[in-house]
């Protein structure tokens, strides 16, 4: 499939629409992406022809579905170069696939006096659960700072990383700076002290190629719904050592050997983790959807959007009043910004009634809030399908804001 933008956005529907007589400028992708017409038939011919349980039939609709749920694993394994699918677990997403091994991993693992290593621009998912863990386990969370431009101070890791660091959890994109980390220096950095590193993937795998082989790290997670594919669907991957040495942390159905009333014995991984009956039309929609990214060419997505987000910037930088929020030299395609005396509520409100959706508010992320001094941001964040006429509505949008709002 070459990369022709024009030909990619007929493949969205949901673009062909106006928004209050205007045409819609879709800028909201780092919170959930549209899908393109080869996931929607995927999941309709699914739901129409091959719908039954997987795993437990004989029939042929069960090993059908089966067939076509499994293939979504197959995807998740070569979209990330991951060496087997016995280690990718399915979950509801990248927020299940923390939890999953924050309560699996870190309560069996940690200890009164360990440590847990966060970097300062986590989203909630990557703080909340960690927390939790830590007030049943005594392990205290340290922070890796970030300077002005939202990038990690790696020096400020080196000295945090210690003989009681266990795990150090980092975000790969961040969703509310646009930051690309250095994750693969900070795996190996974590390993010299013997600290098991969980990456979270999920603003990193619709923009750029992600190799957990290359990267080394211990857990990669990302959603499927950040990529093009549905919601409720995700995947978590995590080193065979690792997913065979911890418990499930969910019961029921599926995950079992045999069961009886007196005691239970639990299946390998990735069975192991996923309890009940799954969301099966959703990994037959994330197959599709990293099979239509893959053809694009990862590489090729990676280029567009570079170029997308040096125009939005330059854009940007054409208003005395706007500044921007994140400014690390490697970013992926995000744009916050903050302009002064308006509320970015009100800048959301306005550019939608001029037909481009944005996000606005603290993003998940109220420590980077803090950390930059400001109660939330407005939030331009791209996706394979924009153009440079969608930055050009944003940039007339927020003229309008100024006319209206002062």
């Amino acid at each position: 499939m070459s990369f022709n933008i024009d030909e990619i956005r007929a493949q969205f529907p949901v673009l062909d629409q106006q928004i209050f007589g205007k045409p819609l400028s879709f800028l909201d992708s780092a919170a959930s992406a549209q899908r393109p017409v080869a996931v929607l038939d995927a999941i309709d011919y699914y739901y129409r022809n091959d719908h039954a349980n997987v795993h437990r039939g004989v029939h042929q609709l069960s090993q059908r579905a089966t067939i076509a749920y499994e293939a979504g694993r197959e995807a998740v394994r070569d979209f990330l170069g991951a060496p087997s699918t016995k280690e990718i677990v399915f979950t509801r997403g990248t927020t299940e696939a923390i939890n999953l091994v924050a309560y699996a991993w870190g309560v069996p693992n940690l200890k009164a006096g360990d440590e847990i290593l966060l970097s300062g621009m986590e989203h909630h998912s990557n703080i909340v659960p960690w927390q939790f863990v830590a007030a049943q386990t005594g392990a205290k969370i340290r922070v890796i700072p970030m300077d002005d431009r939202g990038v990690l101070d790696m020096e400020a890791y080196a000295e945090l990383l210690n003989e009681r660091t266990k795990l150090v959890g980092v975000v790969h994109v961040s969703n509310a700076l646009g930051t690309i980390n250095p994750v693969k220096q900070m795996t190996q950095m974590a390993h010299k002290v013997g600290a098991v590193v969980l990456i979270d993937g999920a603003q990193a795998v619709p923009h750029c190629a992600v190799d957990v082989l290359d990267m080394d790290c211990d857990f990669y997670m990302f959603s499927g719904h950040k990529v093009y594919a549905p919601t409720g669907i995700g995947a978590l991957y995590g080193k065979k050592a690792l997913l065979e040495a911890m418990p499930p942390w969910q019961g029921g159905g599926e995950m079992i050997r045999s069961v009886t009333f007196e005691s239970t014995v639990v299946a390998p991984p990735p069975t192991r983790f996923e309890a009940g009956t799954p969301n099966i039309a959703g990994g037959v929609g994330l197959a599709a959807a990293l099979g239509w990214i893959q053809a694009l060419g990862m590489d090729a997505v990676a280029a567009h959007e570079q170029q997308l987000l040096d125009y939005g910037t330059q854009l940007l930088g054409n208003f005395d009043r706007i500044r921007l929020i994140g400014t690390a030299p490697e970013k992926a395609g995000v744009l916050s910004f903050v302009i002064d005396g308006i509320h970015p509520h009100d800048v959301g409100t306005v550019l939608d009634m001029e037909g481009v959706a944005v996000r606005t508010g603290h993003h998940c992320a109220q420590p980077v809030m803090e950390r930059f001094g400001i109660p939330a941001t407005t939030r331009a964040s791209l996706g394979v399908y924009n153009n440079r006429a969608d930055l050009d509505r944003l940039a007339m949008g927020l003229t309008r804001v100024m006319e209206l709002l002062g």
